[in-house]
């Protein structure tokens, strides 16, 4: 996972585990789909899974990446503490 999508995470103090995310995911969103995408489809898009929310999709690297970039789409940003 790169580490900007890591720090990000961190910034919401959200997991960076692949099933933690995935069950926050399941908590913010009624469906969706995940995909890992065929050599030739991976060689065209550059990237090896695809996650479809709704009519927007996410695309990346790992599961857990894909997770993260639709659960910080999806999510509110959290208030900063003091």
């Amino acid at each position: 996972m790169p580490d900007d999508l890591r720090a990000a995470l961190r910034a919401r103090q959200l997991p960076d585990d692949e099933v933690g995310l995935r069950l926050l995911l399941e908590a913010h969103v009624a469906g969706y789909d995940l995909h890992r995408l065929t050599p030739a489809a991976a060689k065209r898009w550059k990237t090896r899974y695809r996650l479809m929310i709704g009519a927007g999709y996410y695309d990346g690297a790992s599961p857990a990446e894909v997770y993260a970039r639709a659960l910080l789409a999806v999510s509110p940003p959290t208030a900063p503490s003091d």
